[in-house]
């Protein structure tokens, strides 16, 4: 049957006290709407739609700008999860398959999770609801189920009574239903409760009077867990990371110390990959087998060859590509550039926009000039080239394969192939000048 996801996102997430919508606030380097949208994706919907409200043009914008591929639906009127439901159906018209209704701000269900509530609903269920069972219930709508283990009612904590408040199998948000009876079933409900809203949850106590099944579909705690303050945001992050790390040690990489390890959303570790303490991945980085990255280091939109080194106190920014075994060392930035199989660029070294072949070695102190304040140019260094300490290389230029750069040197025109380059003044010793002058620089500083 044809599949559809409703992204709830129109919440002020006031608490957030933020000019930003509350769903572009991030955990692990993405928006929470990013979350929601990618774990929708695994199960290959036919249609999506995000129901924004205030902020929508933000939303809007920043859906286009991630390359997210849904409807957005407009909720002009706060009137709670059942109204925003009803206002997805303006890009819903029509569609006669299963919908399953998420939260922008609960970045946390698994895939495996929406694929048993739709296997729910194919199994008859006209209703079916994420449920979870709570450590603390408080503040949570309650799971009330019949005799039979049906689900019965969902009541929401404010409208609870101090029996159903002692149940601790609480609502964990998402819903799957058909879409069109869900439809039927909202336009039933009234806004009669203690916050005068539409509560999607009522649809179960709607269809139970219809005579038809609901059922509740368990999943763990975290899955739920939503975000409405910036407290719940920093815990969201902790909970990501810690499943970050799981799973990256699950397939086969080194943690050396996990609790200081940071990764982003998309952070890809091959297996044999070793990462020493206080290392943070940027978005878009990728690791291969047996790479190996030092303390301290910092990598973001990048690709770390196989069996290569990085840091410790590295930065490798986006743009850059290293190749099977090369090195890079400590306190070395490098940006926009590719690093060739088995080159070296050992410490304090700046490489930016440029193409580096393979076996060549930078010394310490080498730095590329790619910018000349209007625009960045770029800077070629060979097979098999040595560059000397404190090498500066003023791009546009090219070293060739096999050459070498005396230390010290300041190239500004390209060099061939197999030659040495030097570029410093012939050196000067003036026999006692070094006491005359320390005295004229004591008078002048008395004076």
């Amino acid at each position: 049957m044809a599949t559809a996801i409703a992204i709830l996102a129109a919440g002020k997430g006031t608490r957030m006290n933020s000019r930003r919508p509350k769903v572009l606030h991030e955990v692990g380097n993405a928006a929470l709407l990013l979350h929601a949208w990618r774990i929708s994706r695994e199960i290959d919907p036919d249609l999506t739609v995000i129901v924004a409200g205030e902020g929508c043009d933000a939303i809007r914008e920043f859906a286009r700008a991630s390359g997210i591929s849904a409807e957005i639906a407009i909720q002009a009127v706060p009137g709670g999860t059942g109204h925003a439901v009803l206002a997805a159906q303006s890009k819903l018209a029509g569609f006669e398959g299963n919908l399953v209704v998420l939260y922008a701000d609960t970045p946390f269900v698994r895939p495996a999770t929406l694929r048993k509530m739709l296997l729910s609903a194919e199994s008859g269920s006209a209703v079916s609801v994420l449920g979870f069972h709570a450590s603390d219930p408080t503040g949570y709508g309650r799971l009330l189920l019949n005799g039979d283990g049906t689900l019965g009612k969902i009541v929401e904590h404010a409208d609870a009574t101090e029996s159903e408040r002692l149940v601790a199998y609480c609502n964990g948000g998402a819903v799957c239903a058909s879409n069109r009876i869900l439809a039927e079933l909202l336009g039933e409900i009234g806004s009669g409760n203690a916050a005068g809203e539409v509560y999607l949850t009522d649809a179960v106590e709607v269809a139970n009077r219809r005579g038809l099944i609901c059922r509740a579909v368990e999943c763990s705690e975290e899955e739920t867990m939503g975000v409405n303050s910036r407290a719940e945001l920093a815990a969201a992050e902790s909970v990501f990371q810690n499943r970050a790390r799981r799973d990256a040690m699950a397939a086969g990489a080194t943690l050396a110390d996990p609790n200081s390890t940071y990764f982003s959303f998309d952070t890809s570790l091959e297996a044999d990959t070793v990462i020493e303490p206080n290392v943070v991945f940027g978005t878009g980085v990728t690791v291969r087998e047996g790479a190996r990255i030092r303390s301290f280091s910092y990598l973001e939109g990048c690709s770390i060859g196989a069996n290569s080194v990085v840091g410790p106190y590295a930065r490798i920014r986006p743009g850059t590509k290293l190749c099977r075994g090369a090195r890079v060392g400590n306190f070395v930035e490098i940006k926009a550039s590719r690093i060739g199989s088995g080159s070296k660029v050992p410490h304090l070294t700046y490489v930016g926009d440029s193409v580096v072949g393979e076996g060549s070695n930078f010394g310490a102190g080498t730095i590329t000039c790619n910018y000349n304040g209007v625009s960045k140019n770029r800077t070629v260094v060979g097979d098999n080239v040595f560059l000397g300490s404190n090498t500066i290389l003023v791009a546009p230029v090219e070293v060739g394969d096999g050459a070498m750069v005396a230390a010290g040197a300041v190239v500004t025109k390209d060099v061939p192939p197999g030659a040495v380059a030097t570029s410093r003044e012939r050196q000067v010793n003036r026999p006692g000048m070094a006491a005359r002058l320390m005295k004229k620089l004591s008078r002048a500083k008395k004076d």
